[in-house]
């Protein structure tokens, strides 16, 4: 088989572009890396920026936004005020970054450290374990520690992107907390 010129070069242009194009999109995701903040660890005196709830007095999953030009850091001290936050229509401020507790590594009476991006995690709903707010949505960022946590908790496996509006009502809340 035999190659023109015009085609050879017109072959390496394509691929010159296409090269150009695959890293644009790394120098975009580098550049998103570096703009996203680094996950805060919880204090003894860190509360919840909706309920005022001290985060170090209560089990389960934990939750923080950083929106975008505010110094500070928003905590939740339940997933389901998370979630709550992240999907609500009125939601109108950028966020510049988010974790959630890994529960597949952090304890679940005292949950400190192990952040993970929300949006690649593994999430149990329905479980029989209780939040700080009763019910709570347990995050992981492995599918099998999610499934083990279910094995003995029950509950059902969802990705971030199934978690709806519906799932992540505030008003009951109060009514699963026997410490207020």
């Amino acid at each position: 088989m035999k190659f023109k010129k015009k085609e050879v070069f017109g072959s390496y242009i394509l691929a010159a572009f296409a090269l150009t194009g695959v890293l644009s999109l790394s120098a975009c995701d580098e550049d998103k890396a570096a703009r996203q903040a680094a996950a805060k660890e919880i204090t003894e005196k860190e509360i919840c920026s909706l309920d005022g709830m001290t985060l170090a007095d209560y089990p389960g999953p934990k939750a923080q936004i950083k929106y975008e030009g505010e110094k500070e850091v928003s905590f939740f001290c339940d997933t389901i005020e998370f979630f709550h936050a992240v999907l609500a229509p009125e939601q109108v401020r950028k966020i510049e970054s988010m974790y959630v507790q890994d529960m597949g590594k952090a304890n679940w009476d005292n949950p400190r450290e192990y952040w993970m991006d929300p949006s690649n995690g593994y999430y149990v709903v329905d479980s029989k374990r209780q939040g700080s707010m009763g019910p709570t949505i347990a995050s992981f960022s492995q599918e099998a520690d999610a499934k083990k946590y279910m094995s003995e908790w029950g509950g059902k496996l969802l990705r971030f992107k199934e978690i709806n509006k519906g799932m992540v009502d505030l008003s009951g809340g109060a009514l699963h907390d026997e410490k207020m």
